[in-house]
């Protein structure tokens, strides 16, 4: 029923699941959680991800899908030495996006000519493959947009949105998917609901970036995929729907997207 677009399930912590992978994914199942997409920061860390993806064919799990690419914060040269012909070299039938990819100003402003390049790098190894892109954007408003026009980038999803709505509709109007995040439903976030009442709720997409910004009600503690219905019931209020419904909503928009220009997702 849910669709969680963006977990990072290499940096969980497991404790409450006895540190056992399997006890998570039963937990998912469980919760509804019926899809997730692993995210991928750095190169190296695929063989983990990919254990990950390989667990999903048990009974009683999800179907776990992964993302190649390098987050715009890695090691300078790791950006600037970045090619398309690099991440599809790891390209197979579970990569079902490449990234997390984009730019951040806000921790790493000294990188931004790297941080273009890999950017520029994912885009095109996701027009090659048919594949979208996973764009993270902080304190990079303007340029994020620039990068994306210019390399006319059509295929993706801003993850963990959080900007306002004249991005959002420049974004939308490429092409991409819009994902929110527990954030949605923290009491500071009005302004994020507005903007998110006014999306079209086709193109939008729910997520955990666990083990981060874990939503209300358990902010304070480590995020989890099987947290990614409390994100649809924040947004269950935006837009007058039962949570089920926009889990089913949006789980749908996933499958939209990922199997835009072939089958990926059966």
């Amino acid at each position: 029923m849910y669709t969680d677009s963006h977990a990072h399930l290499t940096y969980l912590k497991l404790d409450k699941h006895a540190h056992e992978p399997d006890n998570l994914l039963k937990a998912m199942y469980d919760a509804g959680v019926s899809r997730t997409m692993a995210i991928m920061c750095q190169l190296s860390e695929y063989d983990d991800i990919r254990a990950w993806v390989d667990r999903s064919s048990a009974q009683m799990a999800p179907d776990i899908g992964m993302s190649v690419g390098i987050h715009p914060c890695q090691d300078e040269g790791m950006l600037a030495g970045i090619t398309p012909d690099v991440l599809l070299s790891l390209d197979d039938e579970k990569v079902w996006a490449f990234g997390e990819t984009g730019l951040d100003y806000y921790w790493d402003s000294d990188k931004q000519s790297a941080q273009k390049h890999s950017f520029a790098a994912h885009i095109h190894a996701g027009k090659i493959a048919k594949k979208p892109i996973i764009v993270h954007t902080r304190s990079a408003y303007d340029d994020t947009l620039d990068v994306l026009a210019a390399e006319r980038c059509e295929h993706g999803i801003i993850h963990c949105f959080t900007e306002d709505y004249a991005f959002a509709k420049r974004a939308l109007d490429m092409g991409l998917y819009i994902s929110l995040s527990g954030i949605v439903s923290f009491n500071k976030s009005q302004a994020l609901r507005d903007v998110a009442a006014k999306l079209p709720l086709d193109r939008v997409l729910i997520e955990t970036d666990s083990p981060y910004l874990a939503p209300v009600p358990k902010r304070g503690r480590d995020n989890e995929p099987t947290f990614v219905p409390y994100v649809a019931e924040a947004l269950s209020k935006v837009y007058q729907k039962p949570a089920e419904e926009i889990g089913q909503i949006t789980s749908a928009n996933f499958v939209n997207l990922v199997n835009q220009y072939k089958t990926i997702i059966q």
